[in-house]
Parts: structure tokens; sequence; C-alpha cells
């Protein structure tokens, strides 16, 4: 009762505080146009017909893509591209970053480096943006009715909504994380998640009223997502702490800086939401392949025959679906956690800082004992990761249950940026009570301060 009251009163002072209350007010705003932006239809796009082909969606990329976008594909929307080609180029640099010197070299230089990267990734979007509406512009001719004058000045025109509304939504982004509450991309494909939720809420509980699933169903599947969700939670905020000691230092005009002994965390799981998409990415090319050649049936030949028989061999929910799934989920975890953690880097730093690992020496040591206690906390990640991915395709098949899926992907990524934000919203309170506690007086230091 007590921590709801805490909740409560902690819910009630966001409110309390004017910037706090303009910041939300204008994430809210962002993320409405945003919204509003996902239901104008893109000109010369026959809707009804793209809506009965919604299912040659599923097993693909485009499925993937339409997910992070709140159906935006489906409807044919000027926001159809989203908040994911600049999601795109800015994964791109951070892994270029790993393999060119000079985009390393960059990401080190400060503010002035990131400002240039931060360019360098709006142009690569504009591109991004380009080829990716270009081709939907494709896709979408190859749909039956789809389109209702197919040709040039309709490929142009798509390209020009798309790439408008797929640099604007990156404004909306970058608006947010600058003067809202939160990281604006991940809070724009948060939104769009969450989005699908409510009415599929809805069709399971019409689901339930028509009889076609029991109220015991119900509610163990209801208690069986809560536990996924606290898995889930319990993964993101998993972490291995290395203890630091930082020794006494003489920091000038006689004043001397105690020993302070701190900890290096390592998060169970580095890499994220990134190894489940760069899985998915791989096992759903047959399908897209094989929806973009029409769909080959088992009589084909060659390389269509091939094709048809990879979409069916890795359709969810067969043995080696899953199998593929969970082994590229454990290669990507140790992939990615090898490109955006440093082990040698953050040694030294630890080094120039004058602190160490008690029991390890300095420089190499140090880099070698991290990577060591890295790999190892990374394996139990990975197939914990591996294990939230697969559960919900499971669950939902052995519940019978079509109208509602939530995966691993979208779980991690809601709980994720819920967290985050819960995070940035709980600084800006404690920073506006230390502000008021300053204001009462200055403290002053004078002639020769010890630091205890």
């Amino acid at each position: 009762m007590a921590n709801g009251q805490n909740a409560a009163a902690a819910a009630a002072n966001i409110f309390k505080v004017p910037e706090l209350k303009a910041k939300i007010l204008f994430t809210l705003l962002c993320l409405a146009l945003y919204r509003l932006g996902s239901h104008i239809t893109t000109p010369g796009v026959n809707v009804v017909a793209l809506q009965a082909l919604a299912g040659q969606f599923q097993g693909t990329i485009f499925g993937i893509y339409d997910l992070f976008v709140g159906g935006g594909l489906q409807r044919a929307t000027v926001f159809a591209l989203g908040i994911m080609p600049y999601i795109s180029a800015s994964i791109l640099f951070q892994l270029l970053a790993a393999v060119m010197p000079a985009i390393e070299k960059l990401q080190k230089e400060g503010e002035e480096g990131r400002r240039k990267l931060t360019q360098w990734t709006r142009y690569t979007t504009v591109v991004l943006c380009i080829g990716q509406s270009y081709t939907y512009a494709l896709f979408l001719e190859a749909q039956p009715g789809a389109v209702l004058d197919p040709g040039l000045d309709f490929r142009l025109l798509t390209v020009l909504m798309l790439t408008t509304g797929g640099v604007f939504v990156m404004w909306l982004g970058e608006q947010i994380t600058e003067r809202g509450v939160g990281n604006g991309m991940s809070l724009l494909i948060f939104f769009s998640i969450l989005q699908g939720f409510p009415g599929a809420v809805l069709n399971t509980f019409e689901l339930y009223q028509a009889g076609g699933i029991s109220l015991i169903k119900l509610a163990a599947l209801a208690a069986t997502l809560v536990a996924i969700m606290a898995a889930v939670v319990a993964l993101t905020m998993a972490q291995r702490k290395i203890p630091v000691q930082i020794p006494r230092k003489v920091v000038g005009r006689g004043r001397i800086r105690e020993g302070q002994r701190s900890f290096i965390p390592l998060r169970i799981n580095s890499a994220g939401v990134m190894p489940i998409i760069f899985a998915q990415s791989i096992i759903i090319i047959p399908g897209t392949l094989a929806a973009f050649m029409g769909n080959p049936g088992p009589g084909s030949s060659g390389a269509r025959r091939f094709i048809y028989e990879m979409s069916q061999a890795l359709q969810v929910g067969t043995t080696w679906y899953y199998v593929l799934y969970v082994v590229l989920i454990i290669y990507f975890t140790y992939f990615y956690t090898s490109i955006i953690f440093n082990p040698t880097d953050l040694a030294e730093n630890l080094k120039r800082q004058g602190g160490f690992i008690p029991g390890v020496k300095p420089g190499a040591k140090t880099a070698d004992y991290i990577d060591h206690v890295l790999t190892r906390i990374t394996l139990p990640g990975s197939v914990y990761l591996a294990l939230i991915a697969v559960l919900p395709y499971l669950i939902f098949s052995i519940f019978d249950l079509q109208t509602f899926f939530f995966g691993g992907t979208s779980l991690l990524i809601v709980v994720g940026v819920a967290l985050d934000t819960m995070q940035q919203l709980q600084q800006h309170l404690l920073l506006r009570q230390y502000e008021g506690f300053m204001k009462k007086g200055r403290v002053k230091y004078r002639g020769r301060q010890r630091y205890m």
C-alpha cells in the first residue's frame, strides 16, 4: 500500500514541476503528430485492396518493419518508413566505427565529432529513405489492385511523399530528445508498437465472449504474459559489478582527494534488442524472396524450387526455425557486444584516472580481465535473450491464439524504453529538489580543504 502511495505521489509531483510538465506536453504533442501522419495514405494507393493483401507481410522483412512503424506499411501512409531509416543509419555508422579509424576518431573528438557524425547520419537517412521508398513502390505495384495508376509517376510521387515523411519523423525524434522527455527515436518505436495493443486486447475479449477461448486459458495467458514481462525486466536490469579502487591523490593547493571505491557495471545483455533484429532479418530472407517471386509452389523448379523449400522449412513454428533462430541470436549477441564494448578503451580510461581493479594489474591485464568477465556473462545473457525471443511464439501456439501477439522484440523494446524514460523523469525530479535545496545557501570553500 505504501509503495502505491509513493508511486501516486511521484506521478503527482511530475506535473508540479513547470519545466517537466512542459517537456511532457511537448512530447505528447509530437507523438500525436506522428500518429496523425500514420493515418494519411500515400496518393495513388488502393487501401482496401492493400489491406486484403496484408497477410503477405507475415514472414517477410516487411512484417518486421511494419511492427516498428505501427502498421504504416500495411496502410501505405506517408509515415510508412517511420524512424527506421534513421535507426538503420545510426547502426551503420556504429558498425563502421569498428572497421574505419576515421569514424572511430570522430566518436572520440567530443561534441564537434558527434555533430559531424549526426550530420552524416542525417544525409545517410535521406539516401536510405529514397532507396526504401522506391523499393516499397515497386512492391506495391507488384500487388494486384494495390496501385490505381502504376508507372514512373507513381514511383516518383511515392518516393517524394515517403522520403519527406521519413525526414519529418527524424526531425520529430530529434525534437523530442532535445526538448521533450526520453529518447525521441526510441519513444517513436515504443509508441508504434503499443498502438496495436488495445485493439489486440479488445479482439481477445471478443473471442472470449464468443466462446473461442475459455476463462481458465485467458487467465493462464495473462499470468504467463506477466511472468514473461518480469523476466524481460530482470534481463534488462541485470548486471555484473566489477569493483574499482581509486587511490588517494593530491588534486592541487594541498587538497587531497581520499581514495574511493566504485564499480564498473557490465550488463548481462549489453547488446539489447539488436541480436533479435539481426537474427530475424536473416531468417526471413527466404520468405521475403518468395513473396517477391509471387510465392512459388511445390511444382516450381530451379531457384524458385529452392526458395520455396527454404521458406517452408523456416516458417514460424517449424523446428528448423527455432533452432536457427536461437543460434543466430546467441551469435549476434557476442558479435554486437564486441562492437559496442571495447575493454581496451575502458582499461586505458581507468588507468588515466589512476584507478585499478583489486588484484589485477592496470593496462593490458585489466582489459583481458574485463573481456574475460564480459565473455562469461554474455553466454547466459544470450541464452536468456533467445529464450525470451522464442517463448512468446510457443506460448501463443499452445493457447492457439491468433488475435493477440507480443513478441520478444516488442517486449524488450517496450520494457527498455519505459525504464529509460522513467529514469529520466526521476532525474528531473531529483534535480528540481536539489535546486530547491541549493537555493537556501551556497557552499564556500576557503583556504586549504581536505576531503574526507
